[in-house]
């Protein structure tokens, strides 16, 4: 098992190494959500992101089955990760995730989440995307404790806690997934980890300081970034805000 824990630990995004983030030091994460974007315009979006302040591009990946909702698949992830400079970050919204894992490895993922609810053995999952040698995160739907996690934290980069029910853009915040960050933070805090807390599902600039200030590291923004007047600068809007937590 891979060793994750300690203060100075360094975390590569990315078997193609367009980023390395030193997790003392770093400010807080924006992966703008393409799902939100101008598919008839997509390399336009990809190249705005390009010059954005976005971290990561945030790619859902839909089947029908496991969200009530279709999006694309490794071609498409593919076509992105030629065009997008920023690290994709790939989350699975499959009720198969396993089947797809080379699949979105070759297709250019940094980042692979998949949902603990879609996993009949998670922790063999876990570790057969860790085996890719890229980053692997787990999904909480909203009506999921982040205590099923317990087992598995030390085995994860990053912990995506769903605010919305998965399946479709542009819904409304679910407010108590605040006091889940406050509970997943504390958890890796006393265990020493850097486990990244992402967000997704209706984050916009309404509510971003109160998830930093809960523990979140990473904002995926869709709606508010895409349907924006000035997508970039709600970008930069986003990046710029403190993340300050009282202790």
């Amino acid at each position: 098992m891979v060793d994750r824990r300690g203060s100075n630990h360094m975390l590569s995004l990315g078997v193609d190494c367009r980023l390395v983030v030193d997790l003392c030091t770093m400010s807080h994460l924006i992966a703008p959500s393409v799902l939100a974007a101008n598919f008839g315009n997509l390399e336009r979006d990809l190249e705005m992101i390009n010059r954005s302040d976005a971290d990561w591009l945030h790619v859902d990946i839909m089947d029908g089955h496991f969200v009530p909702n279709i999006s694309f698949g490794p071609s498409i992830c593919k076509t992105m990760h030629d065009l997008c400079e920023k690290p994709l970050d790939v989350h699975l919204m499959l009720a198969d995730p396993d089947r797809y894992i080379q699949d979105f490895v070759e297709a250019g993922a940094a980042v692979l989440t998949v949902h603990l609810e879609a996993c009949s053995h998670l922790h063999r999952t876990i570790e057969a995307i860790r085996s890719k040698d890229i980053k692997v995160g787990v999904a909480l739907n909203p009506h999921s404790s982040v205590d099923l996690l317990d087992d598995v934290l030390e085995d994860l980069d990053l912990v995506c806690l769903m605010s919305v029910n998965p399946g479709f853009g542009g819904q409304k915040f679910i407010y108590r997934t605040l006091a889940k960050v406050e509970q997943l933070k504390e958890k890796i805090i006393v265990r020493n980890l850097d486990t990244l807390i992402e967000i997704d599902g209706g984050v916009g600039l309404q509510n971003a300081e109160k998830l930093l200030q809960a523990g979140a590291d990473v904002l995926v923004a869709g709606s508010s970034v895409f349907k924006s007047e000035d997508p970039a600068q709600t970008i930069t809007a986003l990046k710029q805000l403190q993340k300050i937590r009282s202790i």
